[in-house]
């Protein structure tokens, strides 16, 4: 398994728009072969700066296989235009962020 890992800094005043439209375009990545999952998070300091880290079953899945599809040019579509500068994309191996054993249902006090 392999994680992509895509910094998207989004225009300060579109913020509320592109979680919409990628909320819309969203189901065009779920139905990519070898996908396994995704987080969309907002940075805290930086709340203009998402980061979108897609579970892949393999790097292939994801290239050439989602980047080369119709699919993913809709994807790119449906969000690019929210944007204020280019996403940077690179992909870690799975074993990267494997959870702990601190992670096992301990909960913060």
């Amino acid at each position: 398994m392999i994680y992509e890992i895509a910094v998207l800094p989004v225009h300060k005043d579109k913020i509320s728009e592109f979680r919409q439209a990628f909320g819309d375009v969203v189901p065009l990545l779920t139905r990519a072969q070898g996908y396994r999952g995704h987080v969309l998070a907002q940075g805290i300091e930086t709340p203009e700066v998402f980061n979108l880290i897609v579970r892949w079953r393999s790097l292939d899945d994801h290239i050439p296989g989602f980047e080369a599809s119709e699919d993913h040019e809709q994807f790119m579509g449906g969000i690019q235009e929210y944007f204020s500068e280019e996403p940077t994309v690179y992909h870690l191996e799975g074993g990267a962020l494997a959870a702990s054993e601190h992670d096992k249902g301990e909960v913060a006090a």
